[in-house]
Order: C-alpha cells, then sequence, then structure tokens
C-alpha cells in the first residue's frame, strides 16, 4: 500500500496562512471513498538523514515545494537524494482543478527575493538538474512569466553548470508571456496535459486543452534546442484510444518527452479514482509512445512530472546526440487549430 503522509501538518507556515479551507470550492462537495490500493503501488515513508537535511534547507531559505504541496508519493526517494521541485510564487493557486492538492484561493505578492532564494538552495543542495515549477497566477498581467525568467537568470548565476527544467502553467491569455520565459533559456520546458480532452471539463476546467499543445509546439518555433515535456495521470476515467490520440497531439507540436502516472485521489472532496492501471497496461503504453517517436517515455504507477529528472535529462540529451533531428516546423495553422480558448 502507498504511504503518502501529511508532510503540511505541524508546518509553521501554516500559521501564516488564514483559517479558511485548503481547498474553499471543494468544501461542499459530496465525499467520494478513497479505495484501497493495489499491491503495485508501494512507496517508503521518508525519514532518512538526506531526506531531513532537504527539509532543512528548503525550511531556512523559506521556500515551497511542490513535492509537499501536492502530496507526492516520491519525496521520500527524492528528498533522500537532494532532490526538491520548488513551486515558485507562493503555496496558493488561482484555479481549482479536481485532481490537485495544491491550496486554492486568492495568492499574495510576489516576493522579489524568491529567485536568489531559490538559487541558494540549489547551490546548497549541489543540484545538477532542477526543476522549478510553480502554482497558476491568473491574477498576474504576464502569469508570472517574469519570475520564472528571474529564477533561470538566478540559478544560472549562481550555479552555472546546473542545468534547469521549467513546469509551468499555461499563461491562458497572457500575450507575450511564454516568449519571455523562452527567452531566459531553460534546458527543458515542461507543461503538462494532465488528462485527455473529453475530462477537461470536470478535471481541469481553468484549462484549454488545445491552447496547450498549442503552447508546447510554439517553444519548439521559439527554440529548437530546449527539450519539451509533457504529461498525464490516467485513472480519471480515459479510454485507451483518447491516451493514443493525445500522443499523436504532442508529437505533432514535437514534445520530447511523455510522462504518464497513475493518480491517486488526495481527500474524498477530491476527483473519484475510476481505476488502478496495472503495470503491465502501463509498459504498452510506453511501447506505443516511443513507436510515435517520443525521444523518451516514462510510464509507471508512480512516474511524476519531475521523478528522476536528472537521469532523464541525461537520456534526452545523449538520445538527441544519435537521433535526426525534426524538419523544420511548420506553423499552427498547418497543424493544430485551437479551439479551446473562448
Amino acid at each position: 500500500m502507498t504511504v503518502i503522509l501529511d508532510l503540511l501538518n505541524n508546518d509553521p507556515r501554516a500559521k501564516m496562512r488564514s483559517e479558511t479551507p485548503r481547498h474553499p470550492e471543494k468544501v461542499n462537495r459530496p465525499d467520494t471513498p478513497i479505495q484501497s490500493k493495489p499491491a503495485w503501488i508501494r512507496v517508503k515513508a521518508p525519514g532518512s538523514a538526506q531526506w531531513a537535511e532537504t527539509k532543512r534547507i528548503v525550511r531556512e531559505n523559506k521556500l515551497v515545494t511542490v513535492c509537499e504541496e501536492a502530496g507526492c508519493p516520491n519525496i521520500g526517494e527524492c528528498w533522500a537524494k537532494k532532490h526538491a521541485t520548488f513551486m515558485i510564487m507562493g503555496d496558493t493557486c488561482t484555479r481549482a482543478c479536481a485532481f490537485c492538492n495544491v491550496r486554492t484561493g486568492r495568492p499574495g505578492p510576489l516576493d522579489a527575493d524568491e529567485p536568489v532564494k531559490v538559487a541558494e538552495a540549489v547551490a546548497k543542495l549541489g543540484l545538477e538538474h532542477v526543476v522549478v515549477t510553480s502554482v497558476d497566477r491568473d491574477d498576474l498581467a504576464d502569469g508570472g512569466a517574469a519570475h520564472f525568467a528571474a529564477t533561470i537568470a538566478a540559478i544560472r548565476a549562481t550555479s552555472p553548470v546546473t542545468t534547469v527544467e521549467i513546469l509551468t502553467p499555461d499563461f491562458l491569455r497572457k500575450a507575450g508571456a511564454l516568449e519571455r520565459v523562452v527567452a531566459a533559456k531553460p534546458d527543458v520546458f515542461n507543461h503538462n496535459l494532465e488528462t485527455v480532452p473529453s475530462k477537461y471539463l470536470t478535471v481541469r476546467p481553468g484549462a484549454r486543452y488545445f491552447h496547450s499543445i498549442r503552447l508546447l509546439q510554439r517553444v519548439k518555433e521559439l527554440d529548437g534546442q530546449i527539450f519539451t515535456k509533457s504529461g498525464i495521470m490516467v485513472g480519471l476515467g480515459e479510454d485507451r484510444n483518447e491516451v493514443l490520440q493525445l500522443m499523436d497531439d504532442l508529437r505533432s507540436a514535437d514534445v520530447d518527452f511523455l510522462t504518464i502516472g497513475q493518480y491517486l485521489q488526495p481527500t474524498r472532496k477530491h476527483h473519484p479514482v475510476v481505476s488502478f492501471v496495472p503495470p503491465d497496461e502501463f509498459e504498452a503504453y510506453e511501447r506505443v509512445a516511443y513507436a510515435k517517436g517520443f525521444l523518451l517515455v516514462s510510464a509507471t504507477p508512480l512516474t511524476r512530472s519531475s521523478h528522476h529528472a536528472g537521469d532523464d535529462f541525461r537520456k534526452l540529451r545523449e538520445r538527441r546526440g544519435s537521433t535526426p533531428q525534426p524538419e523544420p516546423h511548420r506553423t499552427m495553422s498547418q497543424n493544430i487549430v485551437d479551439f479551446g480558448a473562448p
């Protein structure tokens, strides 16, 4: 059975938060039972000395990690290796996705010192590869693009040999935001689709599927040297053919790396798990995805966006070196029309 600890209990940061519920938009939803997890989903509870050291550095720099906020089951393994995924721009998201355990509400102002704090933590942890993500900040004119760019620049200045992977929101209706982030030259640009398009209204209602596809394709148009990456969860009620079509949509946008993991329900108020996908089906998805042309695929029940990110980045570089480069990118008018954005 998976052991998922509520690492936010007794967190001193909680004293600075209001008394409002973590998910105010979900309070009145009916409870849905949390199913017992199958035997193939297993993780060790965190608690090693290295895990404690990572936690200390995160706390000393007053940083937020998606590892804790999203209740990632891999936190024990990753933090024991001093691999933490930093979540910038606060711990409160402006959206209310049905699968997500990150706090929802009205965010506070940006911390202008946060990029430097992240860079200092990266240096203290001695990271060769760092993943930086964020909450959605629809309240900001640029969606937080300048803050992403500043964080990348600060890491480059402090740890010039560290490679930088970012996992961004969709910057929906934020003109020029994506271009600003790409200009900062991250090594990997990740933006997750999360689920198949038929589930967006119930799982990811604030987003637009074809806008996200277009975002990923635009990254390649702006800078073909940046690796692009996207991920989905399964077990939300999707069917196999929908997943295969999603793979084709990502390949049409020249996405390099696909991750597929099992959705795990955080609380009784969140979207229920419709099915636990067995390991052999993940293996089948991986085989099909490689056949469709992805440079790298990670498809297991416990796969998460930043799990083994450093090792995966090394594989991406090796495989690009042995793979012919794609033809010049076509424009979106030749490939995909954005029917999602109103």
